[in-house]
């Protein structure tokens, strides 16, 4: 019964198996789920974070090293060198680079890039940092302009001045001389701007210069402000003296460029942002007033042109009222003649009085806008100009330096020149000339050597030798005669000499202080001395006393 018993609780103590029919969630899991989370989120990270990839094409890569040099603005990394490739035809090197994401916006056509190496260049040392660290690209980035991928970078660094005050200005010059980019701009000895860049107008055949002036000297650059060359050195000579002028020995070895006001004028309206200068080549053409009526005439010269060149100045009483422009030398086959056309440029303004109406001003009187009106003043310079040239107005070459040759262009009236008019050559009027005070001199002693010749020098020379051989006889005759004296005349003349000095011998012996005569001549001077006194107190006495003639002295009578 008892094992009945415990056999029952046995198997009721049997556990009962469970029968599960899906998988629980295994904690092994969480780890590479957790992975597999984080690396998503850094690879949406890395690829929202990533920039612009672009391209620059440089000439060479001299100090650039690829996934390593880095791509800057002031200072601040914005992207990296990550490939360096040759192009295909070998002209230059591809750089392609990772933008920051932060610069994706400034990614645009205008933005600039360029190598930053140690340089010296316009009087400054730039870029040292680089000899430690190494090169690297900058950039200068800018809002505007269309987006882009592909860049063509600089090989020298721009000036920049993007955000600084200030303003630019475009100086418009025939040639850039030794200016360059970073030239400094100077006002009154002052730095206070310097060139950004230049490039060449095709249509004007100039070139243009920008230039940017720091705030505040911006506010001296008037509408009617002069920009000039300030390169190099300055040199006049006048009737004041030697004028020395330069700006700075940074001008003198780079260039640069100044700018002010011409003396005695007011300044007008402050100039507007990328306002168009003219640039004058150096400070005394700058100070030079500008006319707007130019004339051109040509003269034809006979004699030598020899010193007269290009730019040579026209004058009118030492006055400069134009310049010459052209030198030339035409043949004739015919005549067989050389004649020289002289193209020069006029500008009547100069001459006070001229195109003047009704005692207008000459610049009222030149403000000719259209087409039909400047035709009017056309004629109207000429018909004046041949008023003059019919009073004897003309032209003549004259010397202007004696040392080096010169010719000069002089404008005068000649009364006595023979009558001429105006007449045209092609499209220019021609100017009637008279010959040069030299060409004068010169036909002056063509005559006198013509006369010379005329001279009978032959029959001169038998007739003076003719005469030589008189006086040769002549001059025999009195060789002899001196030789007559000599030996005859001197000798008895000495004897004459002798005898008279014998003779005054005597006399002195006779006439001498210590002759005989002198101590008897001193004897008889004093008693005669002792007679004129006796004789002067008889005289006095009768003068007293005249009765004494008769009866005596009163001592007698007594």
């Amino acid at each position: 019964m008892s094992e009945d018993n415990h056999g029952s609780r046995a198997v009721d103590q049997v556990p009962v198996a469970r029968v599960q029919t899906g998988r629980s969630f295994s904690v092994i899991w969480v780890v590479p789920i957790v992975a597999l989370l984080i690396g998503g989120w850094l690879a949406f990270k890395a690829v929202s974070a990533k920039g612009p990839t672009i391209t620059i094409t440089f000439e060479n890569a001299d100090g650039l090293v690829a996934d390593k040099t880095l791509i800057k603005f002031k200072d601040v990394e914005v992207g990296k060198v990550t490939q360096i490739e040759l192009l295909k035809d070998l002209s230059s090197v591809i750089v392609t680079a990772e933008m920051h994401k932060d610069a994706e916006d400034y990614m645009n056509e205008n933005t600039q890039f360029w190598v930053v190496r140690a340089r010296v260049a316009a009087g400054e040392v730039s870029g040292l940092g680089t000899l430690f660290s190494g090169a690297y690209i900058g950039c200068n980035p800018s809002l505007q302009g269309k987006q882009a991928r592909h860049f063509r970078g600089l090989e020298k660094p721009p000036v920049l001045t993007e955000g600084m005050p200030g303003r630019h200005f475009v100086l418009e010059a025939t040639d850039l001389g030794s200016l360059d980019v970073g030239a400094p701009v100077y006002y009154r000895g002052i730095k206070v701007g310097q060139v950004v860049e230049y490039d060449f107008d095709k249509q004007a055949e100039t070139v243009l210069i920008r230039v940017f002036i720091h705030a505040p000297y911006h506010e001296k650059v008037f509408a009617n402000t002069r920009f000039w060359n300030a390169s190099g050195v300055d040199l006049t000579m006048d009737a004041t003296g030697v004028k020395l002028d330069t700006q700075s020995l940074v001008s003198i070895l780079l260039g640069g460029v100044a700018y002010d006001l011409r003396p005695h004028v007011q300044p007008k309206a402050q100039a507007d942002e990328n306002q168009m200068f003219i640039l004058y080549p150096d400070h005394e053409s700058s100070r030079q007033k500008t006319y707007q009526v130019k004339r051109y005439y040509l003269m034809y010269f006979d004699q030598s042109v020899r010193g007269l060149s290009p730019g040579a100045p026209v004058e009118i009483k030492g006055i400069r009222v134009g310049e010459v422009v052209n030198v030339e030398l035409q043949f004739d086959v015919q005549t067989l003649d050389f004649r020289i056309p002289v193209l020069v440029l006029l500008e009547p303004e100069r001459l006070h009085g001229l195109l003047a109406e009704q005692n207008a001003p000459v610049e009222v009187a030149v403000r000719a806008e259209t087409g039909a009106e400047r035709g009017s003043h056309t004629e109207k310079i000429l018909a004046q100009i041949e008023g003059l040239v019919n009073k004897g107005f003309r032209a003549q070459l004259k010397t202007g330096n004696l040392l080096t040759g010169q010719l000069y262009v002089d404008l005068d009236f000649y009364p006595d020149a023979s009558p001429a008019q105006l007449r045209m050559a092609g499209d220019y009027p021609v100017f009637p000339t008279v010959s040069a005070p030299s060409e004068e001199i010169v036909e002056r002693v063509d005559k006198i050597l013509v006369n010379i010749e005329r001279v009978p020098f032959d029959r001169i020379g038998e007739d003076l030798q003719l005469a030589i051989e008189s006086m040769s006889a002549t001059l025999a005759d009195i060789r002899t005669l001196s030789t007559t004296v000599n030996r005859e005349i001197v000798p008895k003349v000495n004897a004459s000499l002798d005898r008279l000095e014998a003779i005054l011998a005597d006399l002195d012996t006779t006439l001498g202080p210590d002759s005989a005569l002198n101590y008897n001549a001193h004897q008889m001077a004093g008693e005669l001395s002792l007679t004129l006194r006796s004789l002067r107190s008889l005289l006095e006495y009768l003068e007293r006393d005249p009765q004494a003639l008769l009866l005596g002295k009163d001592g007698d009578k007594k």
